[in-house]
């Protein structure tokens, strides 16, 4: 992979950071009370589903931005782009789709199973 290829990728994955950090920003601002106890059964049972929703929502930004993270170390450290699984080169479609990948999309496939 090329300079300008690495440049590329690292200026995605630097976006999609300040992307993550922006939305947590909002949804920190926007997240309801956890134990509010206004309202009838129904807006409490809807105000805990809100909770719950962002607490999940939380942990996926989390490990999505720890693969970020990973994949600019990767660059940094000249690994980028290769299958840390079969040590192949991972496909620039599955670069573009998916830059903080890992995995080529055979080990992926394998993975999964």
């Amino acid at each position: 992979m090329d300079t300008a290829d690495l440049e590329r990728y690292k200026q995605l994955l630097l976006a999609k950071r300040r992307e993550l950090l922006a939305a947590r920003r909002t949804s920190e601002v926007l997240a309801p009370a956890a134990r509010d106890l206004r309202g009838d059964l129904i807006d409490q049972a809807t105000a805990e589903t809100e909770a719950k929703v962002q607490v999940r929502l939380r942990q996926t930004e989390s490990h999505l931005l720890r693969a970020i993270e990973e994949a600019l170390a990767r660059i940094e450290q000249g690994t980028f782009g290769m299958c840390q699984a079969c040590g192949h080169p991972i496909a620039s479609g599955r670069l573009n789709a998916v830059p903080w990948t890992r995995l080529c999309r055979d080990c992926k496939e394998q993975e999964k199973k």
